[in-house]
């Protein structure tokens, strides 16, 4: 199987994953305005496991490092299974939540306040299971990233301020409770593959089996909270799945899109972590929240007709989320 062979190249593909995760949500933004947040969930997971699929019996089953796919999911134990499974439902959870924010309050704050969370939260677990790295870089550039997403929240509060119609208290405790969930489910994928991808240990498994067994996680998990959503909607009234199989074939498209790129940004931010730690990894991998608030701020213009003073706030947060990526790189 494909495998990362030193630090600089782990570096490359954790900026590879902040892209895709900071990216993907580009295409529920993108469908048409009647579709529906849950009926986009569905092709979104759809694609996940379909390419985590097709990643892992090419990528995952060609070249001499590791173990094959094939022969990987035959040998692996329950242990293992299991917490790629838990991982799976954990971040189907907490993905969902984040998806009806990014309806309620956008992709820049869902991002920054939501994902900035679960970044903290996600360092400071997996650097306790693992700690590999310097700590008080480490930290001090989590912290830095904190003070961001505290910014943007302000950000958002002063431009609700002279927006009504804009949502802000549901729209942000969606966001926290993302966040709470999100920080959780990476170190279940991470204790399921064995350290050393040159050295498979039996029942482990490897990074790409274990992203394809995360994503039937995601989505039997699907199959009932996205079904409860639709009878009882965060907002609008109940949908049926008739509905689902009336949309355009551009809605369904940009779906399968969504959950193929947070696929690849997965998958990029495991292989990544033999080389930098899952602190490290997760920790540069989440910098997805700076590259959707920019999306927000600039290409969806969520900020449009905010005070002055917004624009200056904006501009702070993105400079301590850069020096908060840079100083997590250099924890190592």
């Amino acid at each position: 199987m494909f495998i990362i062979s030193s630090y600089p190249m782990a570096v490359l593909f954790c900026i590879l994953s902040m892209f895709c995760w900071g990216s993907w949500a580009n295409t529920q933004k993108a469908t048409t305005d009647n579709w529906r947040f849950e009926l986009y969930n569905w092709d979104y997971v759809i694609g996940l496991m379909l390419s985590a699929f097709l990643l892992a019996v090419t990528l995952g089953s060609f070249g001499d490092g590791g173990r094959n796919f094939w022969a990987d999911i035959q040998q692996a134990d329950y242990d293992s299974t299991k917490n790629a499974l838990l991982g799976g439902v954990l971040f189907n959870a907490a993905n969902i939540l984040l998806v009806a924010a990014i309806a309620l309050v956008g992709m820049s704050v869902a991002f920054s306040v939501g994902m900035g969370f679960a970044m903290v939260l996600g360092v400071t677990v997996n650097y306790l299971e693992l700690p590999i790295g310097n700590a008080t870089l480490l930290f001090f550039g989590v912290g830095l990233i904190l003070i961001a997403m505290i910014l943007n929240a302000i950000a958002y509060k002063k431009t609700i301020a002279t927006n009504t119609t804009l949502v802000s208290t549901k729209g942000l405790i969606l966001t926290l409770g993302s966040g709470l969930i999100m920080g959780l489910f990476y170190k279940y994928v991470i204790n399921s593959v064995f350290p050393d991808f040159d050295q498979p240990l039996g029942g482990k498994l490897s990074p790409y089996t274990a992203v394809f067994i995360f994503s039937i996680g995601v989505f039997l998990s699907n199959c009932l909270f996205n079904t409860l959503l639709m009878l009882k909607p965060l907002e609008g009234t109940p949908i049926s799945y008739s509905s689902y199989f009336k949309g355009k074939s551009k809605n369904h498209l940009m779906g399968l899109l969504g959950g193929t790129i947070w696929c690849v940004g997965m998958l990029s931010s495991v292989l990544a972590s033999s080389k930098a730690g899952a602190a490290i990894s997760y920790g540069l991998s989440s910098g997805a929240t700076i590259v959707a608030a920019i999306w927000g701020i600039w290409i969806w213009k969520e900020f449009k007709g905010a005070p002055k003073e917004v624009s200056r706030i904006l501009t702070i947060m993105i400079i301590c989320f850069i020096v908060g990526l840079v100083l997590i790189v250099m924890a190592k």
